[in-house]
């Protein structure tokens, strides 16, 4: 098969979390365990950082990442999930995975995906984690895709695990309560393993600090520390706190890697080159000033519209578009009630369809037109907006995707 061919096969054949929901959900490692012991288990062969978290996951992860490459190391990234090619999953020192290495894991193993119903994320965590091991990285930063305890990538023994925040997302799935929440992240907490812990509240810190003590974990809450002002590509208000986190984690390798004031500097200023993470507060104009977000549940939400408000403009102009499983009565309210709204539909499977986000919106007295697609919406506020003017993209993932 080709590349296209595969990854084609890749989307269609598996059930994915990503596109479709509720039926790529796991209830157990079974089959990660087995995938990995056919493999031989790579995930053995190299050193971690495990980062899990509701929001922030990809920005930390990639900031550590950035550090370390800026330190002379080998280092692996793998995140999800994907803007534009699946590849972008997969990285060592922001080279993407090659086409060759995925259609080759996929025609070899493609029999035992097949006759073990493996999902789209088992066998890619098994693609990533075979492709560090052959490519002998020095270290990988890990990115959970969703929870924790069950997740696929929920097999390594890391160096230092890391949560970055608990809110509401994916209740479903994870428990509707942030206690709840917080011990499914908590779930990646190893034996004599240290844990940070970006941010916490007075429900989720008793979770974290029992968890640790189980499992005799030394436990940092990144943040109690003093904000440390380093220069970072990445933008948004939330990156105070993953900042924090980040240079807790850094702090805690040490004793692994050399890592010197400089190498943490560079890291954040670089980590867009270094790592090409993308959507994070992205600013797409100047005038009108347009920025693009891929927060998408109330948590992340919250901090992104309120950085919106520090802004000037004279209006504001959203382009909005939801998956079907969004939880519209938390995030929906947060939206401000005298922009102008421009609706649209992801183009996956799992894309709420735009004339529902409409009526829906409409309740919370946000109000705008439909669009047929997310860059017909995007023309349609460029075109009405003045130079004085502020545009956001965002409310998913997969919004995003379309724009930059």
């Amino acid at each position: 098969m080709t590349y296209k061919e595969t990854t084609d096969w890749m989307f269609a054949q598996l059930p994915m979390f990503q596109m479709q929901g509720a039926s790529a959900y796991k209830k157990d490692l079974t089959n990660t365990y087995l995938l990995v012991k056919h493999l031989k288990h790579p995930e053995t062969k190299f050193k971690s950082i495990h980062v899990a978290g509701t929001n922030g996951k990809g920005s930390t992860s990639s900031m550590i990442a950035s550090i370390l490459q800026e330190a002379g190391y080998k280092v692996g990234l793998y995140t999800s999930p994907h803007l534009k090619d699946f590849r972008e999953r997969i990285r060592i020192n922001s080279e993407m995975i090659s086409e060759e290495f995925v259609v080759d894991f996929i025609s070899v193993n493609k029999s035992f995906f097949e006759a073990n119903q493996l999902s789209f994320f088992e066998m890619t965590v098994g693609l990533a984690f075979d492709y560090f091991a052959k490519e002998q990285v020095d270290v990988v930063v890990i990115e959970v895709g969703m929870g924790g305890r069950l997740d696929s990538t929920n097999v390594i023994t890391p160096l230092v695990s890391v949560i970055t925040n608990i809110g509401f997302d994916h209740t479903q799935f994870l428990g509707d309560t942030l206690p709840k929440i917080a011990s499914e992240k908590a779930g990646i907490i190893k034996s004599n393993v240290p844990v940070v812990v970006g941010e916490y509240s007075e429900e989720t810190k008793p979770v974290f600090i029992a968890k640790a003590k189980l499992e005799s974990a030394p436990i940092y809450f990144a943040q109690e520390n003093p904000e440390v002002i380093y220069e970072c590509a990445l933008l948004g208000d939330y990156q105070v706190h993953n900042k924090k986190t980040v240079l807790q984690a850094i702090e805690l390798l040490h004793s692994e890697f050399k890592i010197e004031e400089k190498h943490i500097k560079l890291g954040l200023k670089n980590v867009i080159q270094n790592t090409g993470l993308l959507g994070r507060w992205q600013i797409l104009k100047q005038k009108p000033f347009t920025v693009c977000d891929t927060a998408h549940n109330s948590h992340g939400l919250k901090i992104v519209l309120n950085q919106i408000q520090k802004h000037q403009f004279e209006t504001l102009h959203v382009v909005l578009g939801v998956v079907n499983d969004k939880d519209l009565d938390s995030i929906l309210p947060l939206f401000p009630k005298n922009a102008k709204y421009y609706f649209c539909k992801p183009n996956v499977p799992r894309g709420l369809d735009a004339d529902i986000l409409k009526q829906r919106a409409s309740d919370f007295g946000l109000f705008g037109k439909v669009f047929n697609s997310v860059s017909e919406a995007y023309e349609s506020a460029s075109n009405s907006a003045n130079d004085s003017d502020f545009i956001y993209i965002g409310g998913s993932t997969f919004v995003v995707a379309e724009i930059v």
